[in-house]
């Protein structure tokens, strides 16, 4: 029997109780690590670390709040989830996040990951949140209904309506089905990277953000967790200040994670594994399709061929917005072009990304 849903408002209401049987999920590679939890410990144990696991996840019905209007799911095996990074601004990421402690919450971070045909490689796009953009009329996890509008920027459609309307307006956006979501918020990356021993980059330039309370002196630095969430979210510390420099940061993060999780070793280590594994679970939220300790292991089982070097990472094509210089605009010709090729599972063409506002912050952070 499923859950009841959390009373309230706002996104975080629309979660389900944690339960032993409720369902959540981790990411990418918290999957693996969760199946290896699982097979390392054995017997007892194993039992013990599956209804442990399972009752920290925490998922959402995207499938039932969309309906059937949406895009077909790809018939090649390939397929398309959408990340997103939540700014929440309550609890323990009040102070992590910055703002008033009001209960709200927004996608700090969107990534639109493509896994091609055989699993092997990887197209990430990632969506400014300040790209204005037309948001289709959703429905959110209480059956509230929120009136479709223009003009407004991208990360608005998670504040206005959860993860359902956040999925909508990116299939809307792009005529491709999103076939999982998967949401961090800040709290849980920071606890992620402090179990995994820290990230290593090497800034070619020094980062100083008191916005972000960042302070990097050029060369290369082992961040813990919360040296990492000050990268991810600098925005005045490089580049021209906008999104987009953030934006290439994230990448380059992203980058860093998958190449620590691979060098960490947590199959010989159990204990090791199960922490990140618990930390994993607690920190993630999917969609109800991934809401398992089983769903998570098949669902890593098919990724884990995928590595740094056969990860292609681009932005989607934007251009300063004329009107406003904290807000972008599509480039609709380029984007459609990055649209199409993840629909026909291609490369994305270097065309579709040369020309495009950039934010300046290129080569001044890279994966060490």
């Amino acid at each position: 029997m499923p859950a009841e849903s959390t009373p309230g408002s706002g996104p975080r209401a629309w979660r389900r109780r944690r339960t032993p049987h409720d369902k959540r999920h981790s990411g990418l590679k918290a999957v693996a690590w969760t199946a290896a939890a699982v097979l390392v410990l054995g017997g007892a144990g194993a039992g013990y670390v599956y209804v442990r696991l399972n009752g920290n996840l925490t998922s959402i019905g995207i499938d039932r709040l969309l309906g059937t209007d949406r895009p077909e799911k790809a018939g090649n095996g390939s397929e398309n989830f959408l990340v997103l990074g939540s700014d929440t601004r309550s609890g323990g990421n009040q102070r992590l996040g910055g703002g008033a402690d009001d209960g709200s919450a927004r996608s700090d971070a969107a990534m639109i990951v493509h896994v091609h045909e055989g699993h092997k490689k990887a197209s990430v796009v990632s969506v400014p949140r300040d790209t204005v953009v037309d948001r289709p009329e959703c429905t959110d996890a209480e059956g509230g209904t929120h009136s479709a509008a223009n003009g407004v920027m991208f990360n608005s459609a998670y504040a206005t309506g959860g993860a359902a309307c956040a999925v909508k307006t990116v299939e809307s956006m792009t005529d491709l089905r999103m076939d999982h979501y998967l949401e961090v918020d800040f709290t849980g990356f920071q606890k992620l990277v402090d179990e995994l021993g820290g990230v290593e980059v090497t800034t070619t330039e020094d980062i100083d953000d008191p916005d972000s309370h960042l302070k990097l002196t050029a060369g290369t630095h082992r961040l813990d967790g919360e040296q990492a969430l000050g990268l991810v979210r600098t925005r005045h510390g490089v580049g021209d200040g906008s999104d987009l420099g953030r934006i290439q940061l994230q990448q380059t993060l992203v980058r860093a994670l998958v190449r620590q999780v691979k060098e960490v070793g947590l199959f010989t280590h159990p204990k090791k594994l199960y922490d990140i594994a618990d930390t994993a679970t607690r920190a993630v939220t999917t969609d109800s399709d991934l809401g398992s300790v089983n769903s998570l292991v098949s669902f890593a089982d098919g990724l884990k061929g995928i590595s740094p070097d056969s990860m292609h990472m681009v932005t989607m094509p934007v251009r300063y917005d004329p009107a406003d210089p904290n807000r972008v605009l599509p480039q609709k010709e380029k984007a459609r072009l990055v649209w199409d090729a993840l629909k026909n599972d291609e490369p994305i063409p270097r065309a579709a990304t040369t020309g495009t506002a950039t934010g300046g912050a290129k080569g001044v952070v890279s994966a060490s």
